[in-house]
């Protein structure tokens, strides 16, 4: 798969001051709204692994729920991790890895952030916007912005809970920026964290929650990401082998 808009490339290179105005750009590209997807979508999970100062970037395409392709890619971490500007940390490994894709992936859920982002342009907006392609982040973490009327804690399963912009995003406070999805749940004193998924570029917020939570196959993670982390997982040993 080609990079459809190169300009967008994460440049390690760039100024602190030069990355977060080529994300502001990015943001602008970026269309948070709802676009159709096939009936039957070649979805993709992307997640990292970092033996040894270096970005393994693992791809599992999947469509009904079976794999049908992997791809990877490998390359130095030019940069150390900076809140907010992750995409120039790993993009490069990331886009390496869509270039050795080849089927044509119709959404991508990576493990990172959308449009939850202090400039509105996390990994997922920047590298949905580079491929121009669906995308959709899902967190572990809330990077910025702020629950709206939290039920009380653990989340039951199924709960989801909108995340309003606040006065460290670079938008009208109280946009709907994503969600916090509760996919999975235990009953007792355990528990599980929610995720955050917000749209990356050419989804809705309230439908990148969905397909966060119909990706799912009985864990917490979107199944493509669950089985991309593992193959990252797997392709870091076989580095350090």
């Amino acid at each position: 798969m080609d990079v459809a808009l190169p300009e967008f490339r994460p440049d390690p290179d760039l100024a602190r001051a030069e990355m977060e105005e080529l994300q502001r750009e990015i943001a602008r590209e970026a269309t948070f709204e709802d676009e159709p997807l096939p009936e039957s979508p070649v979805v993709v999970g992307v997640d990292q692994a970092f033996p040894d100062e270096r970005a393994v970037s693992a791809i599992v395409a999947m469509r009904d729920g079976e794999v049908i392709e992997r791809a990877s890619a490998v390359t130095d971490l030019s940069i150390p991790y900076i809140p907010g500007l992750l995409s120039f940390r790993e993009g490069e490994s990331i886009l390496a890895a869509f270039e050795t894709l080849e089927c044509d992936p119709d959404l991508a859920l990576f493990d990172g952030s959308g449009r939850i982002h202090f400039r509105q342009a996390g990994l997922a907006t920047h590298m949905g916007v580079a491929l121009d392609l669906p995308s959709v982040g899902v967190a572990k973490s809330l990077l910025c912005g702020r629950l709206s009327n939290p039920p009380e804690e653990p989340f039951a399963e199924g709960t989801r809970v909108p995340i309003l912009a606040d006065g460290r995003v670079e938008v009208e406070q109280g946009t709907v920026l994503g969600y916090a999805v509760q996919t999975r749940q235990y009953e007792g004193r355990r528990y599980i964290n929610p995720l955050y998924v917000s749209p990356g570029h050419r989804v809705g917020a309230e439908t990148a929650a969905s397909l966060a939570q119909r990706h799912c196959a009985g864990y917490k993670l979107p199944e493509p990401i669950r089985l991309a982390d593992s193959y990252a997982d797997e392709l870091a040993r076989e580095l350090d082998g």
